[in-house]
């Protein structure tokens, strides 16, 4: 069950709450939504009982998960709007910003379980799609970013080049993540080099085809179960 408004909680309350919501977004890069409970308690410094007392079930975590993820992606276009002086560096700042917050791995997340039309998501979505088409729309209207290109477009790109490989077999993954995105933001920049096929994707269209982006198996969690267990209080 999601529960929509938390109890306002205690510093050091909130501090594990915090702590809990950054092991499950690492432990769910890593291994997925079956991501095992344990384990994330474990990274949180935390006993199962205190991820429980925040969290009811798995389905919560990784709601509140998502909303961090999102809140964190439109204050780093905030960010960027305000501090470069140059609309589409801004835009570049938010690309990578993104990919380190690994969007690639997490944005399934929302077709996992998750109420689509939950206030909070809506809220949350609401807020960084405006951030991310009006950091677009300044970089279009400087005069650097070609006119063929839509919401929808950028962030497909970013989820599928951002995405780790499935297995453990290509390590060394991380590395080229910046250098292919920035080839990639190269390439939206005026003038336009070739003609793209089809037309310019927004969210709303990827959203109504229920298609966020291609997906890739995650890898297996860690043999420790895949609920919590024991009842430590931490």
């Amino acid at each position: 069950m999601v529960t929509a408004h938390p109890p306002r909680l205690r510093a050091d309350a909130l501090r594990n709450r915090e702590r809990i919501i950054a092991a499950a977004r690492e432990a769910l890069v890593e291994y997925g939504a079956e991501s095992s409970l344990d384990e994330i308690a474990r990274r949180a410094g935390v006993g199962n009982a205190t991820l429980y007392r925040h969290f009811a079930d798995r389905r919560e975590l990784i709601h509140h998960v998502t909303l961090h993820v999102m809140a964190r992606l439109a204050e780093q276009a905030e960010t960027a709007r305000a501090e470069e002086p140059d609309a589409f560096r801004s835009l570049r700042r938010f690309v990578h910003a993104a990919a380190d917050e690994r969007v690639g791995a997490l944005c399934t997340l929302l077709e996992e379980g998750m109420d689509p039309g939950h206030p909070e998501l809506v809220a949350a979505r609401d807020r960084l799609d405006g951030q991310i088409e009006q950091i677009m729309a300044d970089a279009r209207a400087s005069g650097q970013l070609r006119d063929d290109i839509a919401v929808g477009d950028l962030m497909v790109a970013v989820t599928q080049l951002t995405r780790p490989l499935p297995g453990k077999g290509c390590a060394v993954f991380d590395q080229f993540v910046h250098r292919h995105l920035q080839l990639f933001l190269d390439g939206l920049m005026t003038p336009a080099r070739s003609e793209l096929p089809g037309s310019a994707v927004t969210l709303e269209e990827l959203r109504r085809q229920k298609h966020c982006v291609a997906t890739a198996p995650a890898a297996t969690a860690p043999a420790a179960g895949t609920g919590v267990t024991s009842t430590g209080t931490g």
